[in-house]
């Protein structure tokens, strides 16, 4: 998914690692980082709930960008049209509850997005695609997430991968890991730094223990549902909520306290190294890295490619008018429970 909005924030995303290490009653220190509504276009817009980048944190081990739509209804939105946009230095993560996206890409990748199937785009030095939800779509819902590429691995070579992970069910509670290991079920998609990714279904009145590695930092987004965070003083975490547990955990209890089932979306990775620079859909490390790849976009530079099959008005998505400082640092600074 491109990043949509006319003026782009630049953030210089630092790593600042939280320790989960226990209060000083013991409970378990819990950031509870709240999402922002961004127009994915026009008045028919859909309209997706971003909770990654944003001052209080920007990274979650290697991921950078959370977006959580819908459910949206497309006859009221006209769905997802994303034009041909470019990427550098990430990694796109597509995942759907509902609906279905057709993805075109200048490797020539040709693929479904489909409930519960991991879509994994690596941009590497440059690549450009296209996202279009299909005709028979009525409501899409779902996560696209963004993954940092570390410095020795940004200019690496474009790159495709799908895969649809096994149901697993452990004491009630369903799971599908399409990035690392959790519940005993590991996925085969490679990534550059260690990573977590998974969608836990918890039926009402149901816990849920995950044994967790310690080095990693974790996230855990609220799709549906109210999820408590057992041992620690937050209260249920709401819809589009994220709590995030720094690094030291070994375990992290779920609880769906209430009447309805609950989805969440976990996150997890050792802590990313590298300071990087996101604007627009590009992560680089300089101001000069990030003014360089607009200007070879916009001149239709073989370092995206042509994606082929579009059939949308718009051919080629403009970048946004870069802000007339260089890109600035804005400070990381996690937050505490």
């Amino acid at each position: 998914m491109s990043n949509l909005e006319a003026h782009p924030a630049e953030i210089d995303c630092q790593t600042e690692v939280e320790n989960a290490d226990p209060d000083h009653d013991g409970s378990l220190r819990v950031e509870v980082l709240t999402a922002r509504d961004v127009p994915l276009g026009g008045p028919r817009a859909m309209t997706v709930h971003r909770t990654l980048p944003q001052r209080e944190r920007s990274l979650i081990g290697a991921w950078c960008f959370a977006d959580h739509y819908g459910p949206d209804d497309v006859s009221a939105t006209g769905g997802m049209d994303v034009p041909p946009h470019p990427h550098i230095g990430l990694q796109t993560v597509s995942w759907l509850f509902t609906g279905e996206i057709e993805h075109r890409d200048t490797m020539g990748n040709h693929a479904m997005v489909r409930p519960g199937e991991l879509n994994l785009m690596t941009s590497g030095h440059g690549i450009a695609h296209t996202e279009v939800s299909t005709p028979d779509t009525t409501v899409l819902h779902g996560v696209q997430l963004w993954v940092a590429l570390p410095a020795d691995a940004a200019n690496t070579a474009r790159y495709f991968a799908h895969y649809a992970p096994p149901a697993i069910t452990v004491g009630g509670v369903t799971a599908l890991v399409f990035l690392g290991t959790l519940l005993g079920s590991t996925s085969p998609v490679e990534t550059f730094t260690p990573l977590l990714g998974a969608e836990l279904r918890i039926p009402p009145g149901t816990d849920v223990t995950l044994d967790v590695d310690p080095g990693f930092e974790h996230g855990f987004l609220v799709d549906s549902g109210r999820v408590e965070i057992v041992d620690s003083t937050t209260g249920p975490l709401e819809r589009t909520e994220l709590g995030y547990v720094g690094v030291g955990a070994e375990t992290v209890v779920l609880a769906n306290r209430g009447d309805d089932d609950a989805r969440v979306i976990v996150l997890g990775g050792a802590p990313f190294d590298d300071d990087i620079i996101m604007w627009w859909n590009f992560v680089g490390r300089t101001h000069e890295e990030i003014v360089a790849a607009r200007e070879e976009w916009m001149a239709h530079s073989e370092r995206f490619g042509q994606v082929q099959g579009y059939t949308g008005e718009v051919q080629h998505l403009p970048a946004p008018t870069l802000p007339g400082t260089r890109l600035r640092a804005r400070e990381n600074t996690p937050g505490r429970a």
